[in-house]
């Protein structure tokens, strides 16, 4: 029998750019995104594909800590172990890496393991997993804190078209009657049937984000995205007690640990755990375990071609993101939606397969 060792690692960096500028309240202008791309080979031929992304900073440095530093903790080692070598590999480059650059570039090499062990299993990868549900229910997540009013009611409408019974819109503009408008000019194109979400990308105060809540109560908002920078738990608690609306957050969690402090002492409600950033799955699934003990459901923050499956898989699954980075051009599968709901892919594997033809004008040489 042919050994399932890991053989060869192969990894890649592409800079890709967004039709249009995006633009949020913490980064600013979005041209363009990165995404590094993993290829896990075994001894018997086997490949597994992983990969992260970013918002087109730090790329490099992921790509670095891959080649430099986490590819020889897994060379030789045999694939199916996946706990034991996400361990490795955070022990590895604990000192200098920890919930920074070394959860991105984990979550790669992690992705591309456990899609090697759902292709071993013959299963799509959210029947190995659990397989609860394979109908996801899915908003639009939007980055559109440029857009004038007309540009944001135009937008909601194309994802009514696209099949969306949800939605989510950024504010954080410097006046809060300017955030107040934009909710108001998107509620009144939606309607008052359609889910919808607000994101003010940690740039909030606390009496800030007390004051703007109150002001959106006569517009149903669903919830309110990262009203606070992700370390003020105290202000996420205060916000809670404060507040009618249920608070999310998550994207900038890079470890249980602070997902627990979160949901014990901030008094979230709806829980973001984000593959590519979390040290990939096996985070992932840590955190959407954590979240089931504490009687809530689990979302998630960006990667949707991925997380359609993770959330698949889960019992209390809350809702899937479907982000403005244009992945699905990049991908054999685009995202299927149905009536606000998503669907997994059925193959083995994790079903992610990027297009190469597509990605290697984009691909950026680095040399170390």
């Amino acid at each position: 029998m042919k050994s399932r060792t890991i053989a060869e690692i192969r990894t890649s960096y592409y800079r890709i750019p967004l039709q249009r500028v995006l633009v949020d309240a913490l980064h600013g202008d979005h041209t363009y995104f990165e995404l590094i791309v993993t290829r896990v080979f075994l001894e018997d031929g086997s490949e597994g594909v992983g990969y992260t992304y970013t918002g087109g900073k730090g790329g490099k440095a992921i790509y670095a800590m891959i080649q430099a530093d986490l590819q020889p903790v897994l060379i030789g080692q045999e694939a199916c172990c996946i706990e034991k070598l996400w361990t490795a590999m955070q022990r590895h480059v604990h000192y200098v890496g920890r919930g920074g650059v070394e959860a991105f570039a984990i979550a790669a090499l992690d992705i591309a393991m456990w899609d090697l062990q759902a292709q071993q299993a013959r299963m799509p990868l959210w029947k190995l997993l659990g397989g609860a549900n394979p109908k996801v229910r899915a908003y639009a997540g939007a980055i559109d804190l440029n857009f004038s009013l007309e540009e944001l009611a135009e937008n909601n409408r194309n994802y009514l078209e696209q099949g969306f019974r949800a939605v989510k819109i950024k504010l954080g503009k410097e006046r809060i009657e300017e955030d107040i408008a934009r909710v108001e000019a998107v509620r009144c194109c939606i309607g008052k049937d359609i889910l919808l979400m607000i994101d003010a990308n940690t740039g909030w105060s606390v009496e800030r984000a007390i004051k703007v809540e109150k002001q959106l109560r006569s517009f149903d908002v669903f919830w309110i995205e990262e009203p606070l920078i992700p370390d003020d738990i105290a202000g996420y608690a205060r916000i809670a007690d404060k507040s009618r609306t249920p608070l999310a957050a998550g994207e900038n969690f890079h470890s249980i640990y602070e997902f627990r402090q979160m949901l014990q002492y901030g008094k979230i409600d709806f829980p973001q755990p984000d593959a590519s950033n979390i040290s990939g799955i096996t985070g992932w699934l840590k955190v959407a375990q954590l979240a089931q003990a504490y009687n809530l459901p689990v979302s998630s923050h960006g990667m949707h071609e991925l997380h359609v499956s993770l959330l698949a898989a889960m019992p209390h699954a809350g809702y899937l993101e479907v982000h403005s980075f244009p992945i699905d051009e990049y991908t054999d599968r685009p995202m299927r939606l149905q009536d606000g709901v998503a669907t997994p892919p059925d193959t083995p594997g994790h079903g992610v397969k990027f297009r190469r033809e597509k990605l290697e004008p984009h691909e950026v040489k680095i040399v170390l």
